[in-house]
């Protein structure tokens, strides 16, 4: 089975959709995106806390997109943008969901992988202590944060982090990560 960007753009637009796109992420893209939710987020019907941390959650979300996204090589680029990815906002029945997804190498598959299932592993108190001490002993490095973003996505929301690769070729694969932010937290 071929990897299909149509398919895994549908899946991701379930429930009630606020926003979707798909296409080349840049800086402009991130200011037009969080006025857009902002506005949407306005008109919901959502207790102001929730919202403020969709809004929060949202940014650090685009931030790690930004940041992460990897320049596509030149013969995926008759497909995609070199910088290619996808955005969802949706909220089904009383989550809000923001689904990301973009392209990366084989070789970091393994070590996001690791990542991720280290942090869904942890208690809250253990998210806290484990932010603090990334914030107090590493570096940061030249994409941002020093590895704060998912952590504090999976503080903020007090819910695990759900992702999946799928093979796209030899070097590289589609990542998508759904987060989930609750009305009822």
């Amino acid at each position: 089975m071929t990897f299909d960007i149509q398919q895994s753009y549908r899946e991701m637009n379930k429930g009630d959709v606020l926003l979707a796109y798909k296409g080349s992420i840049n800086s402009d893209l991130i200011t037009n995106v969080l006025d857009v939710v902002e506005s949407k987020l306005e008109e919901a019907k959502s207790v102001s806390a929730v919202k403020k941390k969709v809004y929060s959650v949202l940014v650090e979300s685009l931030q790690n997109l930004y940041h992460h996204i990897e320049d596509l090589p030149a013969d995926m680029r008759e497909k995609y943008e070199k910088r290619f990815g996808i955005l969802v906002v949706s909220k089904i029945d009383s989550v809000y969901r923001i689904s990301t997804g973009n392209f990366v190498s084989s070789e970091k598959v393994n070590q996001l992988k690791q990542k991720i299932d280290e942090i869904n592993s942890l208690s809250r108190e253990e998210l806290k202590d484990m932010y603090k001490y990334v914030l107090n002993h590493r570096k940061i490095s030249d994409k941002g944060g020093g590895g704060l973003g998912l952590i504090d996505i999976a503080k903020k929301t007090g819910n695990k982090l759900e992702y999946n690769f799928k093979s796209y070729n030899k070097d590289f694969y589609f990542f998508n990560l759904n987060i989930y932010i609750s009305e009822l937290n």
